[in-house]
């Protein structure tokens, strides 16, 4: 097949990676134009241009998708089909019926739960015990087209949303794979979407990653496992911004002031919560490096403390 790829972030590299490596041509690649980035604010590709290049295959970066010349361009490659992951970009509806078998997405979610911007996060955060991946076919309401494929993974607990987000993305992978012969043999199997079942996964905020204290440990946890490795979770420590990497909930019956740092026998940095204490693994202070608590505690006199 002659398949057109639409993508921008690492999440869609495997995927891109997989067509390549397939019997189907990729004729052209779309992503999102180059932006300025690090503290040299010096433009910066993205990873799946970067790989399209490699590939010498040719990239095309619009601002926008609605213009009668970016219609045009892809009208103009007659392509069997379109694949989107993570592009970033509404695809008007010329669009999506401009390929013969239409326009595919690879979403990190078990849809219809999580539509949205930010599945592996808010699946994290909300303590789902299991994810995945959904291929569906596209419509122009936000990730409600017709399912074609699911793959289900299990989440292990103290799994980060880094980690979830690259495991999810070879996954994403792996379920295409299974789906386009399905698609260019027309076998594939539709199944529409439960809207009664429907959430959505709101776009990640700066303002979500301060810790309250008050809350329980068990949803710490979870809050830092979610915003690893953005926004990451963060108090304050005598006025610096303390970034808490890793965390996990321990002994839950635990009383005491919400953000009050605990003795330890194990060396480990340990916070009364608003139920049960959460221990804190990984933080990182400003200028500095992250690291384990125990070389936190070294280095900190925390007794007394308590975290705002």
């Amino acid at each position: 097949m002659k398949v057109i790829f639409a993508g921008t972030p690492d999440f869609a590299v495997p995927t891109l990676q997989m067509i390549l490596n397939s019997e189907h041509e990729v004729c052209a690649v779309y992503t999102q134009p180059d932006r300025p980035s690090g503290r040299g604010r010096k433009m910066k590709m993205s990873p799946v241009k970067a790989l399209a290049l490699s590939a010498q295959i040719p990239v095309f970066q619009p601002e926008s998708l609605k213009s009668p010349e970016a219609l045009a361009e892809i009208v103009g490659l007659d392509a069997d089909l379109m694949v989107v992951v993570a592009y970033g970009l509404l695809l008007p509806q010329v669009i999506l019926d401009a390929p013969r078998l239409g326009c595919i997405n690879v979403h990190a979610s078990l849809l219809p739960r999580w539509r949205g911007a930010a599945p592996i996060q808010r699946a994290i955060i909300s303590g789902d015990v299991e994810t995945g991946v959904t291929i569906m076919e596209m419509a122009l309401k936000l990730d409600a087209g017709v399912m074609l494929h699911k793959e289900v993974y299990r989440i292990v607990p103290e799994e980060s949303a880094s980690e979830l987000h690259d495991r999810l993305a070879v996954l994403g992978a792996v379920g295409l794979k299974k789906v386009l012969p399905l698609l260019e043999r027309g076998d594939v199997i539709r199944v529409e979407q439960d809207e009664s079942e429907v959430c959505y996964a709101k776009k990640l905020q700066k303002g979500e990653a301060l810790i309250d204290w008050n809350k329980s440990a068990v949803m710490l946890a979870r809050q830092v496992l979610g915003f690893n490795s953005w926004p990451v979770a963060q108090t304050l420590y005598h006025g610096q911004v303390l970034r808490i990497w890793r965390a996990c909930a321990y002994e839950s019956g635990v009383e005491g002031v919400p953000g009050a740092v605990r003795e330890s026998k194990e060396r480990v940095l340990e916070v009364v919560t608003g139920q049960g204490v959460l221990r804190l693994l990984e933080v990182q202070l400003p200028g500095g490096k992250r690291m384990p608590s125990e070389a936190f505690l070294n280095a900190h006199d925390v007794a007394g403390v308590t975290f705002g």
